[in-house]
């Protein structure tokens, strides 16, 4: 299936039905009076989030959605149907946007979360409802309350506890390949991912998160170069990011501050989260180029340094490790 997070879709409630003047005719019964019924209420535009999807595609062939017109009234006082509610369901983590792209309407972060987008027109009224006193014959109905329309965005955020983040080619769809039982493209030229990937990483049977992988950044992303950033939105909601730096392609510290410069031009909160920092491809340097290359990151990052090999598995379970403890300390805040 194609990966698809962003959607551009018409909405329309439905109008609310007419109103109706009647009055009552029995035999034996010369002044029945009004007895004209109220006019039903419009579908709503209502989305929820669900498990079972996780791409925006089926949004690229169907981009209309309206709702149908409620009832009219009827003699007799008879009020005329409700019209049902159109359900739009999307991916968890789906974010609704009006037309500016700017102005967030909904965020979907939750299974089962929904959202009224647009409320149907109501009912009109029919001229049982003037009758007064003084006004015993009312012929006087109205329309029923238009809908409301607009078009939005749709852009979907996956819902990740963790996320990779590198330059392409650092190992990161290795990495992801190994730990979970995700099957992403593995290639040995730049941009093989080219849309997020998720796996599941099991460490025991009451341990496991989801890894999000997203395509590798170049200097420049934050402008639109090689597939931009636009993918740095699927590990917002990540507590925290592991960034592999490819060790065998020499100048770690350049690569290091390559991303981290383009992680502060995104914004979205990314450039403060935790980061676990990590040496890839250990099996392809030799004891003094891991030592003097770590030596360097270290110095320039400020922070621990670890050295990992996605193929061999070197201090990958130690790396995985701290990952869940980030993590776990993320959820725990979220339920306290």
């Amino acid at each position: 299936m194609k990966f698809l997070d962003q959607a551009k879709i018409y909405c329309r409630s439905g109008d609310g039905g007419d109103g109706v003047v009647a009055f009552r005719r029995e035999k034996h019964m010369e002044f029945g009076g009004p007895d004209g019924g109220n006019g039903g209420r419009g579908g709503d535009i209502v989305f929820e989030a669900v498990e079972n999807l996780n791409t925006l595609i089926d949004f690229r062939y169907t981009q209309h959605f309206r709702a149908r017109k409620g009832g009219n009234g009827a003699g007799s006082d008879r009020t005329g149907a409700a019209a049902e509610t159109v359900l739009i369901k999307v991916p968890i983590g789906t974010q609704i946007f009006d037309d500016d792209q700017e102005s967030m309407l909904a965020d979907l972060d939750a299974p089962g979360k929904r959202v009224v987008l647009l409320h149907g027109g109501d009912g009109g009224f029919g001229n049982a409802h003037y009758k007064t006193s003084t006004n015993r014959a009312p012929r006087k109905a109205t329309p029923g309350w238009p809908g409301d329309e607009r078009w939005i965005w749709l852009r979907l955020k996956l819902i990740a506890d963790a996320g990779l983040v590198g330059l392409p080619n650092a190992g990161k769809s290795t990495f992801l390949s190994v730990v979970s039982a995700a099957r992403p493209k593995v290639a040995d030229y730049p941009f093989t991912t080219l849309h997020p990937q998720l796996g599941v990483v099991r460490l025991s049977m009451t341990q496991d998160f989801v890894l999000a992988d997203i395509p590798g950044l170049i200097e420049g992303a934050h402008e639109g170069a090689g597939l931009g950033d636009r993918f740095l939105g699927h590990v917002e909601r990540c507590a925290v990011l592991l960034h592999l730096i490819d060790g065998a392609a020499g100048e770690v510290v350049k690569a290091w501050r390559t991303i981290r410069g383009e992680l502060d031009s995104y914004g979205g909160g990314l450039a403060g989260k935790p980061e676990i920092l990590a040496l890839n491809k250990s099996d392809a340097m030799s004891p003094r180029e891991i030592s003097s290359r770590r030596a360097a990151l270290a110095k320039a990052s400020g922070q621990k340094v670890h050295v990992i090999s996605g193929v061999t598995g070197e201090g990958v379970p130690q790396v995985l490790s701290i990952l869940w403890d980030k993590v776990a300390e993320a959820r725990a805040k979220r339920t306290a």
